[in-house]
């Protein structure tokens, strides 16, 4: 089985992350970093990947995610559903 990834405008981005299943994820790729983020039964979990060490960090509702990831998205990112 394959997965398809579409490209989503940031602008779209919170409403993408309303409705993340827990079988789907967003990835952003930054420059040099790029930050993953799925969704458990009842939170969702951020993993940040740069220079090979992750950081993982969680929080409750897309509130919360699009307020941790608004200074951490970079004008050229390039955010994919997957």
């Amino acid at each position: 089985m394959s997965y398809q990834e579409k490209e989503i405008q940031k602008e779209n981005l919170e409403k993408y992350i309303q409705v993340l299943d827990t079988d789907e994820g967003i990835r952003i790729d930054n420059n040099g970093s790029r930050i993953f983020l799925n969704k458990t039964g009842r939170r969702y979990c951020i993993n940040i990947s740069k220079n090979g060490h992750d950081e993982f960090i969680y929080k409750n509702n897309p509130l919360e995610v699009m307020n941790f990831l608004s200074d951490k998205i970079e004008p050229v990112s390039k955010i994919f559903a997957y």
